[in-house]
């Protein structure tokens, strides 16, 4: 990766939208050298995809609680029994292992705290394997992006 690839990577995750020319503008190539270098990213898998990003809370979502998940087994069938069941709840937002004092740890976006308390007592904690959970809400988002630094 050069200095072109890493432009090319910037700009498109500030806005995955540009075209091609635009693209090319910004980074001072032709379109021609600038469309290969972008297919030769997504090629390597450098590039995974392009997406829209939507406002959680415009679609009545603010309320963010993050997870702390133990479980009362670790062997691999059974993270893998959690491992499924968790990508089936749409309120997860994120999940991930953790090497630690817990096992896993959750972002899960709700309306309110009153759904948030269904979510956790219907759904998270009846989870394969879970034996503890501890809840931190979220107060304010200071940083929160996808972007990936590019240097």
């Amino acid at each position: 990766m050069d200095r072109y690839d890493r432009k090319i990577l910037q700009e498109l995750i500030a806005d995955a939208r540009l075209t091609t020319t635009e693209l090319a503008r910004r980074v001072g190539l032709s379109k021609t050298p600038v469309a290969a270098r972008v297919k030769a990213l997504e090629q390597a898998g450098l590039i995974t995809g392009y997406r829209a990003m939507v406002s959680p809370e415009r679609l009545g979502l603010p309320h963010v609680t993050f997870v702390e998940v133990r479980l009362d087994d670790t062997r691999e069938r059974a993270l893998d029994a959690f491992n499924a069941a968790v990508r089936k709840v749409p309120e997860i937002e994120e999940c991930y292992m953790i090497a630690g004092g817990f096992d896993y740890l959750l972002k899960v976006r709700s309306r309110d705290i009153a759904e948030y308390r269904l979510v956790m007592g219907e759904t998270i904690s009846t989870l394969p394997h879970v034996s503890a959970t501890s809840s931190y809400v979220a107060m304010e988002a200071v940083v929160e992006s996808s972007a990936v630094p590019i240097e």
